[in-house]
Protein backbone atom coordinates (compact mmCIF):
# COMPACT_ATOMS: atom_id res chain seq x y z
CA UNK A 1 0.00 0.00 0.00
CA UNK A 2 0.97 3.74 -0.80
CA UNK A 3 2.22 5.80 2.36
CA UNK A 4 3.83 9.11 3.27
CA UNK A 5 7.28 8.02 4.70
CA UNK A 6 9.66 10.22 6.64
CA UNK A 7 13.42 9.44 6.19
CA UNK A 8 15.11 12.84 7.18
CA UNK A 9 14.52 16.50 7.31
CA UNK A 10 12.92 17.66 3.94
CA UNK A 11 12.85 13.98 2.98
CA UNK A 12 9.34 12.33 2.86
CA UNK A 13 8.55 9.64 0.08
CA UNK A 14 5.11 8.53 -0.75
CA UNK A 15 6.15 4.87 -1.38
CA UNK A 16 5.00 1.59 -0.94
CA UNK A 17 5.28 -0.01 2.31
CA UNK A 18 4.16 -3.25 4.19
CA UNK A 19 1.26 -3.26 7.28
CA UNK A 20 2.63 -4.68 10.05
CA UNK A 21 0.58 -8.11 11.35
CA UNK A 22 -2.80 -7.24 13.03
CA UNK A 23 -2.05 -7.49 17.72
CA UNK A 24 -4.54 -9.19 18.87
CA UNK A 25 -4.97 -5.75 21.09
CA UNK A 26 -5.21 -3.52 18.19
CA UNK A 27 -8.03 -2.43 15.67
CA UNK A 28 -6.98 -2.03 11.70
CA UNK A 29 -8.08 1.28 10.22
CA UNK A 30 -9.14 2.09 6.93
CA UNK A 31 -7.92 5.42 6.96
CA UNK A 32 -10.25 7.86 5.23
CA UNK A 33 -8.79 11.60 5.73
CA UNK A 34 -5.40 12.68 7.66
CA UNK A 35 -4.48 15.89 8.25
CA UNK A 36 -1.03 17.99 8.44
CA UNK A 37 -0.03 19.05 11.65
CA UNK A 38 2.38 21.58 12.45
CA UNK A 39 3.98 19.22 14.31
CA UNK A 40 4.37 17.07 11.05
CA UNK A 41 5.68 20.48 9.60
CA UNK A 42 8.24 21.02 12.04
CA UNK A 43 9.49 17.53 11.82
CA UNK A 44 9.50 18.04 7.82
CA UNK A 45 11.12 21.44 8.13
CA UNK A 46 13.53 21.37 11.11
CA UNK A 47 13.27 17.31 12.30
CA UNK A 48 13.96 15.02 13.67
CA UNK A 49 12.10 16.48 16.99
CA UNK A 50 10.17 13.51 18.23
CA UNK A 51 10.90 10.64 15.34
CA UNK A 52 13.46 8.54 16.95
CA UNK A 53 16.68 8.23 14.22
CA UNK A 54 19.88 7.04 16.04
CA UNK A 55 18.26 4.43 18.66
CA UNK A 56 14.71 2.84 18.73
CA UNK A 57 12.13 4.78 20.31
CA UNK A 58 11.46 3.69 24.08
CA UNK A 59 8.10 3.11 24.26
CA UNK A 60 7.22 1.66 20.20
CA UNK A 61 10.33 0.32 19.82
CA UNK A 62 10.29 1.29 16.14
CA UNK A 63 12.79 3.58 14.51
CA UNK A 64 12.70 5.69 11.25
CA UNK A 65 11.60 5.41 8.48
CA UNK A 66 8.09 5.79 9.52
CA UNK A 67 5.23 6.16 8.22
CA UNK A 68 3.82 9.52 8.86
CA UNK A 69 0.80 10.87 10.33
CA UNK A 70 -0.97 11.23 13.52
CA UNK A 71 -4.13 13.27 12.64
CA UNK A 72 -6.75 10.88 11.12
CA UNK A 73 -10.13 8.99 10.85
CA UNK A 74 -11.46 6.01 9.09
CA UNK A 75 -13.63 2.98 9.27
CA UNK A 76 -12.45 -0.12 11.16
CA UNK A 77 -11.12 -2.78 8.74
CA UNK A 78 -10.56 -5.86 11.01
CA UNK A 79 -10.21 -6.58 15.13
CA UNK A 80 -7.29 -8.38 16.91
CA UNK A 81 -8.63 -11.75 18.59
CA UNK A 82 -8.81 -9.87 22.07
CA UNK A 83 -10.90 -6.44 21.19
CA UNK A 84 -14.12 -6.46 22.73
CA UNK A 85 -15.33 -2.70 21.73
CA UNK A 86 -14.92 -2.22 18.29
CA UNK A 87 -15.79 -4.18 14.92
CA UNK A 88 -15.43 -3.73 11.12
CA UNK A 89 -17.64 -0.91 9.75
CA UNK A 90 -17.45 1.18 12.70
CA UNK A 91 -16.41 4.96 11.89
CA UNK A 92 -13.75 5.81 14.68
CA UNK A 93 -11.39 8.87 14.92
CA UNK A 94 -7.44 8.12 16.72
CA UNK A 95 -6.24 9.44 19.54
CA UNK A 96 -2.14 8.94 18.81
CA UNK A 97 -0.72 9.52 21.82
CA UNK A 98 0.65 6.45 23.48
CA UNK A 99 1.93 6.21 27.04
CA UNK A 100 3.55 4.12 29.54
CA UNK A 101 0.21 3.54 30.91
CA UNK A 102 1.87 3.99 34.80
CA UNK A 103 -0.90 7.33 35.61
CA UNK A 104 -4.72 6.88 36.36
CA UNK A 105 -5.63 8.01 33.52
CA UNK A 106 -3.87 5.17 31.06
CA UNK A 107 -2.99 7.85 28.44
CA UNK A 108 -1.95 10.73 30.50
CA UNK A 109 1.08 11.97 28.20
CA UNK A 110 3.17 13.85 31.15
CA UNK A 111 3.68 9.34 32.18
CA UNK A 112 6.03 9.68 29.23
CA UNK A 113 4.79 9.81 25.64
CA UNK A 114 5.19 8.40 22.21
CA UNK A 115 2.88 9.34 19.26
CA UNK A 116 1.44 7.49 16.27
CA UNK A 117 2.15 8.34 13.16
CA UNK A 118 5.47 10.29 14.90
CA UNK A 119 6.88 7.50 16.95
CA UNK A 120 5.60 4.61 15.20
CA UNK A 121 3.96 4.14 11.88
CA UNK A 122 1.12 6.48 10.93
CA UNK A 123 -2.04 7.47 9.32
CA UNK A 124 -1.00 9.21 5.68
CA UNK A 125 -1.37 5.68 4.19
CA UNK A 126 -4.41 2.99 3.32
CA UNK A 127 -4.28 1.37 6.53
CA UNK A 128 -2.66 1.07 9.86
CA UNK A 129 -2.99 -1.03 13.00
CA UNK A 130 -3.84 0.82 16.15
CA UNK A 131 -3.93 -0.25 19.87
CA UNK A 132 -8.00 -0.52 20.86
CA UNK A 133 -7.65 2.17 23.62
CA UNK A 134 -6.61 4.74 21.09
CA UNK A 135 -10.26 4.10 19.46
CA UNK A 136 -13.09 6.36 20.00
CA UNK A 137 -16.74 5.87 18.20
CA UNK A 138 -17.14 8.61 16.19
CA UNK A 139 -20.91 9.73 16.44
CA UNK A 140 -23.24 11.04 13.93
CA UNK A 141 -23.58 14.08 12.92
CA UNK A 142 -20.00 13.70 12.57
CA UNK A 143 -18.47 13.17 9.42
CA UNK A 144 -14.62 11.24 8.65
CA UNK A 145 -13.72 14.21 7.67
CA UNK A 146 -14.65 15.56 10.75
CA UNK A 147 -12.77 12.90 12.71
CA UNK A 148 -9.63 13.93 11.11
CA UNK A 149 -10.17 17.40 13.08
CA UNK A 150 -10.53 15.98 16.55
CA UNK A 151 -7.25 15.86 17.39
CA UNK A 152 -5.70 19.23 16.87
CA UNK A 153 -9.08 20.60 18.19
CA UNK A 154 -8.20 18.10 21.44
CA UNK A 155 -4.78 19.88 21.81
CA UNK A 156 -6.76 23.39 22.37
CA UNK A 157 -9.19 22.05 24.58
CA UNK A 158 -6.63 20.86 26.62
CA UNK A 159 -4.47 24.11 26.58
CA UNK A 160 -7.67 25.74 27.39
CA UNK A 161 -8.48 23.64 30.59
CA UNK A 162 -4.81 23.84 31.46
CA UNK A 163 -4.99 27.96 31.58
CA UNK A 164 -8.12 27.92 33.49
CA UNK A 165 -10.13 29.77 31.24
CA UNK A 166 -12.93 30.75 32.89
CA UNK A 167 -16.87 32.51 31.49
CA UNK A 168 -15.96 36.18 30.86
CA UNK A 169 -11.95 35.91 31.02
CA UNK A 170 -10.08 37.69 28.43
CA UNK A 171 -7.45 35.64 26.16
CA UNK A 172 -4.26 36.68 23.90
CA UNK A 173 -3.70 33.65 21.51
CA UNK A 174 0.20 34.50 20.19
CA UNK A 175 0.15 32.73 16.71
CA UNK A 176 -2.55 32.08 13.79
CA UNK A 177 -1.49 28.87 12.47
CA UNK A 178 -3.67 25.68 13.05
CA UNK A 179 -3.66 25.63 15.88
CA UNK A 180 -3.93 28.72 17.04
CA UNK A 181 -6.88 28.93 14.89
CA UNK A 182 -8.29 26.34 17.09
CA UNK A 183 -7.91 27.73 19.97
CA UNK A 184 -9.45 30.83 19.38
CA UNK A 185 -12.74 28.77 18.77
CA UNK A 186 -11.81 26.88 21.83
CA UNK A 187 -12.02 29.97 23.72
CA UNK A 188 -15.10 31.26 22.29
CA UNK A 189 -16.89 28.08 23.22
CA UNK A 190 -15.66 28.38 26.78
CA UNK A 191 -17.19 31.78 27.46
CA UNK A 192 -13.97 34.09 26.40
CA UNK A 193 -15.03 37.79 26.42
CA UNK A 194 -12.17 39.13 24.77
CA UNK A 195 -10.25 37.15 22.44
CA UNK A 196 -7.13 38.84 20.81
CA UNK A 197 -5.62 37.14 17.85
CA UNK A 198 -1.32 38.19 17.18
CA UNK A 199 0.44 37.21 14.43
CA UNK A 200 2.77 38.62 11.34
CA UNK A 201 1.01 37.50 8.56
CA UNK A 202 -2.49 39.70 7.61
CA UNK A 203 -4.10 36.88 5.95
CA UNK A 204 -4.25 34.25 9.09
CA UNK A 205 -5.33 37.69 11.26
CA UNK A 206 -8.05 37.77 8.82
CA UNK A 207 -8.89 34.25 9.50
CA UNK A 208 -8.63 34.28 13.03
CA UNK A 209 -11.27 37.31 13.05
CA UNK A 210 -13.70 34.69 10.74
CA UNK A 211 -13.46 31.93 13.50
CA UNK A 212 -14.04 34.32 16.62
CA UNK A 213 -11.42 36.74 17.38
CA UNK A 214 -12.40 39.99 18.68
CA UNK A 215 -9.67 41.71 17.86
CA UNK A 216 -6.65 41.21 15.83
CA UNK A 217 -2.79 42.89 15.86
CA UNK A 218 -0.25 42.48 13.65
CA UNK A 219 3.13 41.97 15.69
CA UNK A 220 4.95 43.16 12.66
CA UNK A 221 3.27 46.77 12.58
CA UNK A 222 3.31 47.07 16.06
CA UNK A 223 4.07 46.87 19.57
CA UNK A 224 1.85 43.67 20.42
CA UNK A 225 2.32 44.21 24.06
CA UNK A 226 1.08 47.76 23.74
CA UNK A 227 -1.74 47.15 21.43
CA UNK A 228 -2.83 44.40 24.00
CA UNK A 229 -2.88 46.71 26.94
CA UNK A 230 -4.52 49.11 25.04
CA UNK A 231 -7.48 46.76 25.07
CA UNK A 232 -7.28 45.45 28.36
CA UNK A 233 -5.46 47.47 29.82
CA UNK A 234 -3.98 45.23 32.61
CA UNK A 235 -3.48 42.57 30.50
CA UNK A 236 -5.29 39.76 29.56
CA UNK A 237 -6.29 36.88 32.23
CA UNK A 238 -4.48 34.15 30.20
CA UNK A 239 -2.68 33.96 27.23
CA UNK A 240 -1.73 30.91 24.84
CA UNK A 241 2.06 31.07 23.06
CA UNK A 242 1.07 29.13 19.98
CA UNK A 243 4.24 30.03 17.18
CA UNK A 244 7.48 28.66 19.29
CA UNK A 245 9.82 31.46 19.20
CA UNK A 246 11.47 33.41 21.93
CA UNK A 247 9.86 36.68 21.29
CA UNK A 248 6.56 35.48 21.43
CA UNK A 249 7.18 33.63 24.66
CA UNK A 250 8.65 36.90 26.25
CA UNK A 251 5.70 38.91 25.02
CA UNK A 252 3.01 35.69 26.18
CA UNK A 253 4.02 37.11 29.58
CA UNK A 254 4.11 41.01 29.20
CA UNK A 255 0.75 40.82 28.34
CA UNK A 256 -0.85 38.75 30.61
CA UNK A 257 -2.12 40.66 33.96
CA UNK A 258 -0.36 40.05 37.16
CA UNK A 259 -1.28 36.46 38.79
CA UNK A 260 -2.64 35.27 35.04
CA UNK A 261 -1.75 32.49 33.11
CA UNK A 262 0.18 31.90 30.08
CA UNK A 263 0.20 28.46 28.70
CA UNK A 264 2.78 27.01 26.87
CA UNK A 265 1.05 25.09 23.17
CA UNK A 266 3.73 25.70 20.58
CA UNK A 267 6.39 22.96 20.10
CA UNK A 268 9.77 24.49 19.90
CA UNK A 269 12.09 23.01 17.89
CA UNK A 270 15.05 24.29 19.35
CA UNK A 271 15.97 25.84 22.98
CA UNK A 272 15.35 29.69 23.61
CA UNK A 273 17.22 32.28 26.30
CA UNK A 274 15.11 33.37 28.85
CA UNK A 275 15.31 35.29 32.12
CA UNK A 276 12.92 34.27 34.63
CA UNK A 277 13.25 37.64 36.58
CA UNK A 278 10.40 38.64 34.31
CA UNK A 279 8.26 36.97 36.45
CA UNK A 280 9.25 38.15 39.45
CA UNK A 281 7.53 41.41 38.82
CA UNK A 282 4.25 39.83 38.27
CA UNK A 283 3.50 36.63 39.60
CA UNK A 284 1.89 35.40 36.20
CA UNK A 285 1.87 31.55 36.25
CA UNK A 286 3.77 29.32 33.38
CA UNK A 287 2.10 26.12 32.67
CA UNK A 288 2.39 24.27 29.69
CA UNK A 289 0.37 21.55 27.48
CA UNK A 290 1.01 18.63 25.27
CA UNK A 291 -1.73 16.34 23.32
CA UNK A 292 -4.45 15.77 26.11
CA UNK A 293 -6.19 13.25 28.26
CA UNK A 294 -8.19 10.84 27.03
CA UNK A 295 -11.46 12.59 28.98
CA UNK A 296 -10.69 15.51 27.09
CA UNK A 297 -10.39 14.14 23.43
CA UNK A 298 -13.78 11.91 24.30
CA UNK A 299 -14.91 15.63 25.45
CA UNK A 300 -13.85 17.13 22.21
CA UNK A 301 -15.83 14.62 20.13
CA UNK A 302 -18.70 15.76 22.60
CA UNK A 303 -18.07 19.21 21.75
CA UNK A 304 -18.10 18.85 17.82
CA UNK A 305 -21.41 16.19 17.92
CA UNK A 306 -23.11 18.95 19.97
CA UNK A 307 -21.76 21.62 17.69
CA UNK A 308 -20.40 23.50 20.29
CA UNK A 309 -17.02 23.81 18.95
CA UNK A 310 -16.64 23.77 14.71
CA UNK A 311 -13.84 23.95 14.10
CA UNK A 312 -14.82 23.02 10.28
CA UNK A 313 -13.73 26.68 9.11
CA UNK A 314 -9.94 25.90 9.33
CA UNK A 315 -9.81 23.39 6.68
CA UNK A 316 -8.17 25.45 3.51
CA UNK A 317 -7.14 22.39 1.37
CA UNK A 318 -7.69 18.81 0.57
CA UNK A 319 -5.25 17.04 -1.41
CA UNK A 320 -4.59 13.56 -2.58
CA UNK A 321 -1.60 11.39 -0.83
CA UNK A 322 0.63 11.35 -3.93
CA UNK A 323 0.65 15.70 -3.35
CA UNK A 324 1.87 15.80 0.06
CA UNK A 325 5.01 17.29 -0.25
CA UNK A 326 4.25 19.99 -2.89
CA UNK A 327 -0.03 20.26 -2.00
CA UNK A 328 1.01 19.88 1.67
CA UNK A 329 4.18 20.15 3.69
CA UNK A 330 5.49 22.85 1.32
CA UNK A 331 2.37 24.54 0.67
CA UNK A 332 2.33 25.11 4.34
CA UNK A 333 5.63 26.35 4.39
CA UNK A 334 5.32 29.29 1.97
CA UNK A 335 1.81 29.96 2.12
CA UNK A 336 0.65 31.82 4.83
CA UNK A 337 -2.99 31.51 3.56
CA UNK A 338 -2.83 27.56 4.43
CA UNK A 339 -4.39 26.59 7.27
CA UNK A 340 -5.56 23.40 7.94
CA UNK A 341 -4.26 20.45 4.57
CA UNK A 342 -6.86 17.47 4.59
CA UNK A 343 -5.01 14.26 2.87
CA UNK A 344 -7.89 12.30 1.10
CA UNK A 345 -7.35 8.45 1.57
CA UNK A 346 -10.21 6.54 1.09
CA UNK A 347 -12.22 9.79 1.37
CA UNK A 348 -15.12 8.01 2.48
CA UNK A 349 -17.26 10.67 4.67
Amino acid sequence: MKAAVWYGKKDVRVEERELKPLKETEVKVRVAWAGICGSDLHEYEEGPVFVPVEKEDPLTGDTTPLTFGHEFAGVVEEVGAKVTTYKPGDRVAVNPTLTFGNKSEDLDPYDGFAFIGLNTDGGFTSFTNVPEKNVYHLPEPLTLQDGALVEPTAVAVQAIKEGGLVFGDTVAVFGAGPIGLLTIIAAKAAGASKIIALDLSETRLQKAKEVGATHIINSGETDPVKAITDIVPEGVDVSFEVAGVAPTFEQSIQATKPRGTMVIVSIFARPIEWNPFQLTGKGVKITSSIAYTPTSFQQTIDLMASGQIQPQSVITDEIQLDDIIEKGFEALSKDKSQAKILVELSGEK
